[in-house]
């Protein structure tokens, strides 16, 4: 069992060897590349010898039990621990996302509802804005085009790790679940017969790329610029600083005109068509991958309903996973965590089952 570790074990001790000699540090680059590989492989380098060591352990326990039974208590505990660290040396062994380390860039549309949609994706925002104050990552509105009531047309926000994350913990590892169409069940502020609408907002979660990441051709893009709309404000709606880029190859459009300056919102345009163009380039490989190695959770179609916030009844529901609970008050001011770790047991889970 786990014979594939011991190689492991032999990258983990060359990595610990090229990372002692000065002259690797020389290129910041490659000494990064390292020291993430060398985070990647120690838990699993430290289980695996823990898990050797139970072993060990177990049948000395077992001798001494044969002679004086009141080992045999503690060759139950040793077991325990061995299937424990079995488990999470299984999980460990399966194949990660290569973006779970990354930040993200998350985009909330408006949906069918109007109005009231619009309110929605106003909430979903605060709720996402909440849940990354709860776990100490910071967050930068991008673009935002608001509804008249208050709510947003589409807004996209920059959500980011204080800090290096441990492997694997980053952003995108907890986020990426959240891409989908997100229904409210509720009576409108707007709705004077007390009845109950249905609507829906979009969201989209994209790891952002860092520019070695995705190599733009200046020669594929086409940039415009145009007046700012939206509220009144210095250098908004006075002067052609929103930009607007079209990538040429792939068709995509991305637009920006939060900022002051065009060439602002330029950059902000480029970060947000990087992380679009990575994913494309993600999902292409995806294609590809074997159906073992993708996660029945993160693949499913973005068009489709993924969970349903229900006021009257105080409910939250993940159709995905049939995650059920009646805390929705909570959810939306930012208690996330049980939602979102219930898309990442499943998502463990089979991958662990495709990894058999």
């Amino acid at each position: 069992m786990f014979e594939a570790v011991e190689e492991l074990i032999g990258e983990h001790a060359d990595l610990e060897k090229r990372l002692a000699d000065p002259a690797v540090h020389a290129d910041q680059a490659n000494a990064r590349r390292l020291n993430k590989r060398y985070a990647e492989l120690t838990p699993i380098v430290g289980a695996y010898h823990a898990w050797r060591r139970t072993g060990d352990d177990i049948a000395t326990a077992r001798e001494l039990a044969a002679d004086d039974p009141d080992f045999a208590a503690e060759v139950k505990e040793l077991e325990t621990q061995r299937e424990e660290l079995t488990e999470r040396l299984r999980l460990l062994l399966v194949p990660r996302d290569p973006s779970d380390d990354k930040d993200v860039i998350l985009e909330i549309k408006a949906g069918e509802g109007g109005e009231e949609s619009a309110l929605f994706a106003g909430d979903l925002l605060r709720m996402y804005l909440r849940y990354a104050e709860r776990q100490g990552w910071k967050t930068e509105v991008i673009d935002a085009n608001e509804s008249d009531l208050g709510g947003y047309k589409d807004v996209r926000v920059a959500v980011k790790a204080k800090g290096n994350a441990e492997p694997g913990q980053g952003v995108w590892a907890r986020l990426k679940y959240e891409g989908g169409v997100h229904r409210v069940q509720r009576v409108p502020a707007t709705e004077s017969q007390g009845r109950i609408h249905t609507s829906a907002a979009g969201v989209l979660v994209l790891p952002e790329a860092e520019e070695v990441d995705v190599e733009i051709n200046p020669n594929d893009l086409r940039i415009d610029v145009y007046r700012s709309s939206g509220p009144g404000g210095q250098s908004v709606n006075t002067t052609d600083s929103a930009v607007r880029i079209t990538h040429v190859p792939t068709g995509i459009v991305v637009s920006c005109q939060n900022e002051k300056s065009q060439l602002q919102n330029k950059e902000q345009a480029l970060r947000i068509l990087r992380a679009r163009l990575l994913a494309v380039a993600q999902e292409e490989a995806e294609k590809e991958a074997s159906d073992a190695r993708r996660s029945q959770v993160r693949t499913v179609d973005r068009s489709e309903r993924i969970r349903t916030y229900n006021f009257p009844e105080n409910r939250i529901s993940d159709h995905r996973v049939g995650f059920k609970a009646y805390n929705l008050d909570q959810v939306l001011d930012g208690d996330l965590g049980a939602v979102i770790q219930a898309c990442v047991d499943a998502d463990s889970a089979a991958k662990l089952a495709a990894a058999q």
